[in-house]
């Protein structure tokens, strides 16, 4: 089988690749690789956990109409240190967007995205989507497609994957669900940075008193808060987290899952691109890995756009392989700072050596007072850099 691009993986990074590539070259001969179930329904049983989306990825996915109907705004961002000094916040009116950021579930995010591409298919008779054996070796059942480009976007989670090139193991866990409180405000998230790492309360589209919750720590305590029972787990998270948001009443839909930072340093091979996940995979402080991936995809397309609108017999090995490099290149700022910017949040926010623990509180409150740099910091993790 021949086809001019091949893209593995049927995430959120491959299905956005595979509509914004539809939505460009309507008549490209394009197979995605795909292994998740054919039937949705199936996909409604999967992952329930709250996803954070930048705002520039709401108007990335706007353009192929693949917004989720249900998502929770974030207008302010409250972000301090446990029982340190050091505070600031972040509103969308600073920024004069509509809002700071987005709540999602990641199964919204994904069966809106099967949806658009359905939708796209219509008009896309070259267009092959094949759903494959979710044990099946998504690379060995590719060998069998001979195609001009090979995009990957298929990563997994940390310490899932089946490759690893750069990085750290965090040694941390993030424990996440659903925790129902007292009084809450409506849109605001909060983040809170604990001896063991960071505290995030999160709007959910449940309502403003049920919050998604990520709470990162090291694995042994986080283990030991995924078996307490409910009153136990409650009163450690208020002790953590303090009184913002009055009593914390429920908690439901605990999961565990472990952290680390892997990335590719060349993303591109002759004819291959690495994508989302799969050229990178990044702590979940300020929820920034989706997000990079989204750009990935939506860039990406827009490259290969201009290569795959000429015929398939003018377009060579060596005009991929240029194009795929331009990618490459205009990509390397923007994932180099979301890398760096992460990864150091990470560390520093973890550390109780005193001098750190100053100078990080020194830093939320120079922020406070420096709006052009408090601004500059949300709109890197709105929009990335171009």
């Amino acid at each position: 089988m021949h086809c001019d691009i091949l893209i593995q993986g049927g995430g959120p990074v491959g299905l956005a690749c595979a509509a914004w590539c539809l939505q460009k070259l309507p008549d490209a001969k394009i197979i995605l690789l795909d292994r998740n179930p054919m039937d949705d329904a199936e996909i409604a049983e999967f992952d329930s956990r709250g996803t954070a989306l930048s705002h520039g990825s709401k108007l990335l996915l706007d353009t192929i109409g693949a917004w989720p109907k249900e998502c929770a705004d974030i207008h302010r961002v409250h972000v301090s240190q446990a029982g340190r000094f050091g505070r600031t916040l972040m509103t969308r009116e600073e920024l004069g967007q509509e809002a700071l950021g987005h709540i999602v579930r990641y199964r919204d995010i994904h069966l809106t995205l099967r949806k658009t591409l359905r939708e796209l298919q219509k008009n896309s008779s070259n267009f092959v989507w094949r759903h494959i054996d979710p044990r099946a070796n998504i690379e060995a059942t590719a060998h069998a497609i001979i195609a001009q480009c090979i995009v990957h976007a298929e990563g997994g989670l940390f310490k899932k994957q089946d490759w690893v090139e750069s990085g750290r193991d965090y040694e941390q866990s993030a424990l996440v669900g659903l925790v129902e409180v007292e009084s809450a405000e409506p849109h605001q998230a909060w983040e809170r940075f604990t001896s063991e790492g960071p505290l995030a309360v999160l709007p959910s589209h449940y309502g403003p008193n049920i919050l998604n919750l990520v709470w990162c720590g090291s694995p042994e305590s986080s283990q030991a808060r995924l078996e307490m029972n409910e009153t136990d787990f409650l009163k450690s998270l208020r002790d953590a987290f303090g009184s913002r948001v009055g009593a914390f009443l429920k908690i439901q839909d605990r999961r565990l899952y472990p952290l680390g930072l892997n990335y590719r340093k060349e993303i591109v091979q002759v004819n291959e691109v690495w994508i989302g996940n799969a050229a990178q995979t990044l702590h979940p402080v300020a929820g920034q890995g989706l997000n990079l991936g989204l750009r990935d995809a939506y860039l990406l397309a827009d490259k290969l756009s201009t290569l795959f609108a000429r015929p398939e017999e003018q377009i060579t090995l060596a005009q991929v392989h240029q194009k795929l490099a331009e990618y490459a290149l205009s990509r390397k700022l923007d994932r180099t700072t979301t890398i760096g910017l992460t990864d150091t949040m990470a560390r520093i926010f973890t550390s109780n050596l005193l001098p750190v623990v100053l100078a990080r509180g020194l830093a939320l409150t120079a922020l406070q007072w420096l709006p052009p740099v408090k601004t500059a910091l949300a709109r890197q993790m709105m929009f990335g850099r171009r």
